[in-house]
């Protein structure tokens, strides 16, 4: 087991503002939610939402087809391959508090997401181009892109180098799911905003609940017997073998 004694959430002492401000980003959608069940039929920003759906209106095809339907794919039941794997990978290298809070981070953004979905069970927008189950409020696709993007920062991004890259490639990342989402009519744009706050403050609450323990992955470069190649695998410091 790795830990840490360095500041910053994620790896050792735990910053109070850093809890302030995942709460804050959890009760956000929270209270919205709340709104929205109130008047589900048509909440205060329906005219919004309804603007903006028919900005993403077709045709639906070409380039933009492909990239949403592989974010569709990514947040979608397949894609729980991605961190199902990533938890196996960390079981292996025997890194036991990096796959303990990766598997509670995935089980608590499913359990605040699917817990909105029944509080507030706001009807989708009309003809989705893709399968969608119950609920539209929040997009379980886009809090499970906030979420993933978070806990790879967590564990693969040295602490120095998140702000200056990690986060501004996380950002895009799940703007680009959050239009997906819309651009396929499988949700309202105040849904997508939602399920980002979700999945990132109720990520953040388990990063810094692991704080103490967490600390980065470093990664090295090794050279392949078999292929006679370097690549990045996952290990204590940073080699580079080979020419």
């Amino acid at each position: 087991m790795t830990s840490s004694s360095t500041s910053g959430p994620g790896s050792g002492p735990r910053p109070r503002r850093t809890l302030v401000f995942a709460a804050f980003l959890l009760l956000l959608p929270v209270a919205v939610g709340l709104i929205v069940r109130a008047r589900t039929a048509h909440p205060p920003f329906q005219g919004l939402d309804e603007t903006w759906l028919d900005w993403m209106g077709g045709p639906h095809d070409g380039a933009p087809k492909a990239l949403a339907s592989g974010l569709n794919w990514f947040g979608g039941p397949a894609g729980s391959l991605v961190p199902l794997a990533l938890l196996v990978l960390l079981l292996a290298l025997r890194r036991w508090w990096p796959a303990l809070f990766l598997l509670t981070a995935v089980l608590a953004t499913q359990l605040a997401v699917q817990s909105l979905k029944h509080l507030v069970d706001r009807p989708r927008p009309a003809h989705p181009l893709v399968t969608v189950d119950h609920g539209s409020f929040p997009s379980g696709h886009v809090a499970t892109m906030a979420m993933t993007v978070i806990v790879l920062g967590a564990l693969f991004v040295p602490a120095a180098a998140r702000h200056r890259r990690w986060w501004p490639v996380s950002v895009l990342l799940t703007l680009a799911m959050m239009w997906s989402r819309t651009w396929l009519h499988a949700h309202w744009l105040s849904d997508t905003a939602a399920g980002a706050l979700a999945g990132a403050g109720v990520t953040l609450l388990v990063w810094w609940g692991f704080a103490p323990v967490l600390a980065p992955i470093p990664v090295r470069m090794r050279r392949l017997p078999v292929l006679g190649e370097r690549s990045l695998v996952p290990g204590k410091r940073l080699l580079v073998r080979g020419k």
